[in-house]
């Protein structure tokens, strides 16, 4: 009799590590209740050498129906689901036209921002409504601080993100029942030279002075009368009364 050959054994680093590289299907089941923006990509970007139709044809494959499908600057696919389902039969897929697809969610898309206002939640650390509303969605809470001359003051209104595409009516915090807002930033502004819609580290303009609008200094020791860089009235620059960062925020 021929000798039986050895069933090859792979040591237990390796044979752990193939373990963690295997998607959980517990994992996607809960990943897919929430998850609606998917990013699709291949290696190589190959998908720029296929046809539109190929790639619909390749969609429909794994599921049909998709509620939007977005070409990305990088070629990568940013699909838009519009179920569970969906969202599983596509985190599931391990091919896409015959290539090895990576279908991941998309990092800020899946998550929505509300702010909830309530005076007990003064007395509560932002780490105590973390593990309170974590069984609502609630993965993220920031307090909104005030600041008064030199002191830092704690509000009672809490900036909750939630792990979904769709903000919830009202959040239970304990006993008490609290209507979630939707919740706008404030408009980026430059602080180098004090124009909406960019920051300081991408800004290329001169240093404008937040205070009085002059060019060549800071507002730090500015001793002339207020003036705003962006509407010119007399007032600061970072003032929530201008009408252009009124405008701004409308915009949001």
């Amino acid at each position: 009799m021929g000798k039986k050959s050895k069933k090859s054994v792979l040591p237990t680093e390796q044979t752990d590590t193939l373990k963690e590289n295997l998607p959980s299907t517990r994992t996607v089941d809960v990943i897919s209740k929430t998850v609606r923006f998917l990013i699709l990509s291949v290696p190589n970007n190959n998908l720029s050498k296929k046809s539109p139709f190929a790639i619909q044809k390749g969609l429909d494959g794994i599921s049909k129906n998709l509620k939007s499908v977005k070409k990305l600057a990088s070629g990568d696919l940013l699909l838009e689901t519009g179920s569970a389902l969906q969202s599983k039969a596509f985190l599931s897929a391990k091919t896409f036209l015959d290539l090895p697809v990576t279908i991941t969610p998309h990092k800020t898309l899946n998550f929505c921002r509300g702010v909830v206002s309530n005076d007990g939640l003064l007395f509560s650390s932002d780490e105590e409504i973390l593990e309170g509303l974590s069984s609502q969605g609630v993965v993220n809470v920031r307090r909104i601080l005030t600041r008064k001359r030199t002191a830092t003051i704690p509000t009672k209104h809490v900036i909750l993100t939630f792990s979904s595409t769709v903000l919830p009516s009202s959040i239970k915090a304990g006993y008490i029942n609290i209507r979630v807002r939707p919740y706008i930033p404030y408009p980026l502004r430059c602080f180098k030279c004090q124009k909406f819609g960019h920051s300081q580290t991408a800004c290329r303009r001169k240093q404008i002075c937040s205070s009085c609008a002059s060019e060549g200094h800071s507002y730090s020791g500015c001793q002339s009368k207020p003036n705003c860089a962006n509407c010119h009235q007399a007032h600061e620059s970072a003032s929530k009364f201008c009408p252009k960062w009124i405008q701004e925020k409308k915009l949001k």
